[in-house]
């Protein structure tokens, strides 16, 4: 999950967005063909009916507007494996008070990294970072997966670190 304050100045939610871009903008010399190819992903972040989602209502009006969360995509080079891989790092129960809770007072609730399959790499909120140095990039996936902590702290060991830290890792 990612807490991004919405701020009444137009130029500082552009220069926002342009920090947040350049995180995930590949250098110009980063090309798709030599290894798996990596995409960040960005979904709104939604709450079950009931006290999570009045508990998001009350993040929404102290103007924590928008709330995203992000995800790792890798697409397979090779032919034979042909799904995209989608590794992300959220709350063990996203839907339950605790979680919802935790996004406002920062507290740590437990974690779960996971692993999943998609047919094909969204059309939108999806950019491509890069591509991967060796030829598995779902084998270092997983060994990277290995070593994550998984407490998980909103806006200090969250989902956006997880993707930054998935990114930079060998990948």
């Amino acid at each position: 999950m990612l807490m991004v304050k919405k701020e009444d100045n137009d130029s500082s939610h552009t220069k926002q967005k342009k920090t947040m871009a350049s995180l995930f903008t590949p250098s110009p010399t980063t090309t798709s063909s030599s290894g798996d190819t990596i995409y960040v992903a960005a979904v709104p972040l939604k709450a079950a009916a009931g006290p999570p989602q009045l508990i998001m209502s009350m993040a929404y009006s102290l103007n924590i507007s928008n709330l995203q969360h992000f995800m790792v995509l890798i697409k397979p080079s090779s032919p034979i494996r042909q799904e995209v891989l989608v590794f992300d790092f959220q709350p063990r129960n996203p839907e339950s008070i605790e979680a919802a809770i935790s996004l406002l007072s920062g507290n740590l609730i437990p974690g779960v990294v996971l692993q999943r399959r998609l047919k094909n790499v969204p059309r939108q909120r999806c950019w491509m970072v890069g591509s991967s140095k060796g030829n598995d990039a779902m084998e270092m996936a997983m060994e990277f997966n290995k070593s994550w902590e998984t407490d998980l702290r909103v806006g200090f060991h969250d989902c956006r670190h997880y993707t930054n830290g998935l990114v930079l890792y060998k990948l």
